[in-house]
């Protein structure tokens, strides 16, 4: 396929994940600006994330069973983003339980956004190093945004205002639902799709526990991402501990630019096998921000918060290689919007965690946030298997155990992407 229908994927990804990563933002704010109170904000931040683990499997199946991913794709990237203009008139207006409704079922599109788009990748590429490389520009898309989008909300509510900036989230969100529906989509309804067979709800569940090499991705960045859903909150106290009361947004920023450089450089390095290249940028990261635990200056701080961005920066591209390699066929939508989930259901935790320990003191709390990127990498030493993996053993673990609606019979061709 021409790098040309890659790059319309890029747009479109970066598009829908500006608007995503915003919301966080956007929605305090906007509660803020209308009725005073940001914890009003907060269940309705929390009603958005809510419903990503468990929308995340049907999303999956209807992904990889819909015979118009022309209409699926861009029509869910279209409920995301009429949710998030719905929001910017009702929030703050309309009864609680109606806009807690809007959140909700915004929130269950929320899958696609992350791991729905990323498991496009795989047919817009064939096979090969172009294909890996292009997990590590699909990564740079959601640390693009992370940079960006919060910058963009802020600054538009400060000189228009919060509705404003949510408006500019649903117009990102437009442009993203128009380039998706210019991609390449395989035509299903013409013959057997290359994903292999149909399979059950359970499958990309029973895949992500089955599979070695997902089970271990998996677990150690859950448990990652406990420490980075904490990390924003964790940067302000910290700041303010370092007298900066107003840096935290540098702390923040610094980790996410170097996140950026770290996935357009490291992340881009295919002869590294990707669980190696995981579970690296799992303990540099560590290293990293326990460092900058200890650090005595905001500057040296930010710092070192760059230098674990770009250590962190990586993992996600690994991730997605892996999710790519192995899900065996017929799941890798499940596997990919069931792993981006589980992921973002432990960054609330995480968010919930810090702000029950919000008295403690702010290094203490990045020693702990250093300390579960730490034993992510050690999760992922001891779950992984050990040396290469032959292409019959995925072949094997692919069809290995009845999943919930999946064959018992040999799975037939390979995922693409699988050696």
């Amino acid at each position: 396929m021409a790098m040309g229908g890659f790059g319309r994927y890029l747009g479109a990804a970066l598009a829908a994940r500006f608007a995503s990563e915003g919301m966080g933002m956007a929605v305090v704010l906007l509660a803020l600006e209308r009725t005073g109170s940001a914890a009003h904000g907060a269940f309705v931040l929390t009603a958005w994330l809510a419903p990503n683990v468990l929308a995340a499997p049907p999303a999956g199946v209807l992904a990889a069973r819909t015979r118009r991913p022309r209409l699926f794709y861009p029509g869910a990237l279209a409920g995301f983003t009429v949710a998030v203009a719905t929001l910017s008139v009702l929030l703050g207006r309309a009864p609680t339980p109606v806009v807690l409704a809007v959140a909700v079922l915004g929130g269950t599109c929320g899958p696609m956004v992350t791991g729905g788009l990323s498991s496009l990748v795989a047919g817009l590429l064939p096979e090969g190093p172009r294909r890996e490389r292009a997990y590590g520009w699909d990564a740079s898309t959601y640390n693009a945004a992370a940079v960006t989008a919060p910058a963009v909300v802020g600054l538009t509510a400060a000189y228009a205002s919060a509705a404003q900036a949510m408006l500019a989230l649903a117009l990102s969100g437009t442009l993203a639902v128009a380039l998706a529906a210019t991609l390449p989509y395989e035509d299903r309804g013409a013959g057997p799709s290359r994903e292999g067979p149909r399979v059950g709800l359970g499958a990309g569940l029973a895949a992500l526990w089955r599979v070695r090499e997902l089970r271990a991705v998996t677990s150690a960045t859950t448990l990652a991402f406990v420490g980075v859903g904490a990390l924003t909150t964790t940067s302000v106290l910290l700041a303010r501990g370092l007298g900066s009361p107003g840096g935290g947004g540098v702390l923040v920023t610094s980790f996410a630019v170097g996140a950026l450089a770290g996935s357009l450089t490291l992340g881009r390095m295919t002869s590294v096998a990707p669980g190696r290249m995981a579970c690296a940028a799992m303990a540099a990261t560590g290293v990293a921000l326990a460092g900058a635990a200890f650090a005595a200056s905001l500057p040296l701080t930010a710092v070192l918060f760059a230098l674990a961005g770009v250590c962190d920066g990586p993992l996600l591209t690994a991730t997605l290689r892996i999710r790519s390699e192995f899900a065996p066929p017929g799941t890798r939508a499940q596997v990919f919007t069931l792993g981006a989930g589980l992921k973002v259901t432990a960054a609330s935790a995480g968010a919930a965690l810090v702000g029950l320990a919000a008295a403690a003191p702010a290094w203490t709390l990045l020693l702990g946030i250093a300390g579960l990127q730490l034993a992510g990498a050690a999760l992922h030493a001891s779950m992984a298997p050990r040396g290469p993996v032959r292409a019959a053993a995925r072949t094997r673990g692919a069809a290995t155990g009845p999943s919930a609606g999946a064959p018992t019979a040999p799975a037939g061709p390979r995922t693409p992407g699988a050696p």
